[in-house]
């Protein structure tokens, strides 16, 4: 046992960078996922949509904890070789993400007035151009605020990581406090710093709300 100093906290501080990271790869590659998840599950062809259901309920019910216990052990078993903690956890919250958002972009595009779809193509528009001009960018705005409340949860969600050995900014604060046995300080200091992340975004929110209503 030692005690806690200053560069302790110096290592808690500097593994918010991991947090932020794994929670940035996670929604940048989620985002890009739920773009086509997104829009296979407004499609309308049956098979597509119940693929995409499939895969966002997957997703969405099992825990995920267990998906990321599931990348990191099971390519050694069916695959014959190891992943990495940081290859696990990443696909791992790039697949939950995909879902979530992906339900959040179809949810988006389903509350569209029907009025507008209906008038393009009256116009004669392509679905290609109804798609790109008047679905997504109407769209986009109205997912852009529960994208950003993901994102926080996201970032919260990143604790979990520690379990398959991703050392981010718990792992750290266990570790740490393994070595020190000063609990309190240490797991305070930690959720001083997952405030200090989430709460701009919470505030961001709260002023895109009020910026931009959600109405159509």
């Amino acid at each position: 046992m030692r005690d806690f100093t200053s560069y302790d906290v110096w290592m808690i501080v500097s593994a918010v960078r991991w947090t932020i990271a794994l929670a940035a790869v996670a929604f940048v590659s989620g985002s890009l996922g739920a773009f086509v998840v997104g829009l296979m599950r407004a499609s309308r062809s049956a098979p597509v949509r119940v693929v995409a259901i499939a895969w966002i309920r997957f997703f969405q019910g099992v825990p995920l904890l267990i998906i990321m216990l599931l990348a990191f052990f099971a390519p050694p078993v069916f695959l014959g070789f190891d992943v990495g903690p940081w290859t696990a956890v990443s696909l791992s919250f790039a697949c939950f993400a995909s879902a979530n958002l992906g339900e959040i972009l179809r949810g988006s595009i389903e509350a569209l007035p029907k009025g507008q779809i209906e008038a393009a193509r009256v116009l004669g528009m392509t679905r290609i151009a109804i798609l790109s001009d008047i679905v997504l960018p109407q769209a986009m705005r109205l997912s852009l605020i529960p994208s950003i409340s993901f994102f926080i949860q996201l970032v919260k969600a990143t604790s979990l990581a520690s379990v398959v050995g991703f050392v981010e900014l718990t792992k750290t604060g266990q570790t740490i406090n393994n070595a020190t046995f000063n609990p309190f300080t240490i797991f305070g200091l930690v959720a001083l710093l997952y405030f200090l992340m989430c709460w701009p975004l919470s505030k961001l929110c709260q002023h895109l709300e009020r910026k931009f209503p959600l109405t159509t």
